[in-house]
């Protein structure tokens, strides 16, 4: 594909979804899980991606990976998504606890939960847990960062084997 194709499609592209997002219908920025089931594979989920991220961190720590710093990054992006999916674990479950608090105006831009007063140190507990993307966005920051820094690193090593080649002399050298 030539490149004036690729230009006018990345363009097309971003017309439209630039378009769409200029006229949005409703912006719903929760997700319902259809009770039973659905709350089950998304438990099961957040406990795979957390076992998933465990594993990353025992293999980058037994391949010795974490001395170059784009897996350093990334090992430290998997330990955020671990705090983030038992956090996100733990709420479900509190969210899932009719027993402990009651929504008022549920569905509206003013709902809010009453907790039992003799339970004061769980509400403080699931307002912070609710607040689950101060795991999340520091782990996707920092897994960018790792891999543009390999992807940095990698560049560099391509670029020196390229320079040594082309000029024995300076190969020698080294």
């Amino acid at each position: 594909m030539s490149t004036n194709w690729k230009t006018l499609l990345s363009r097309s592209f971003l017309g439209v979804v630039g378009l769409l997002l200029m006229v949005p219908d409703q912006a719903a920025a929760t997700q319902v899980h259809v009770p039973s089931e659905g709350l089950y594979v998304h438990q099961i989920a957040h406990l795979f991606f957390a076992a998933a991220m465990a594993i990353l961190l025992y293999w980058l720590r037994e391949r010795q990976l974490v001395r170059q710093r784009g897996w350093r990054l990334i090992q430290l992006a998997a330990f955020f998504f671990i705090l983030w999916n038992l956090d996100a674990f733990v709420v479900h479950i509190l969210d899932d606890r009719s027993d402990l608090f009651t929504l008022i105006d549920q569905g509206t831009w003013h709902e809010s939960i009453q907790f039992d007063p003799s339970i004061e140190l769980l509400a403080l507990l699931y307002y912070l847990g609710k607040m689950d993307h101060l795991w999340c966005a520091p782990g996707m920051i920092l897994l960018y960062l790792g891999l543009r820094s390999l992807l940095l690193d990698a560049e560099r090593r391509k670029a020196s084997s390229l320079s040594t080649r082309e000029f024995p002399a300076l190969r020698d050298n080294l």
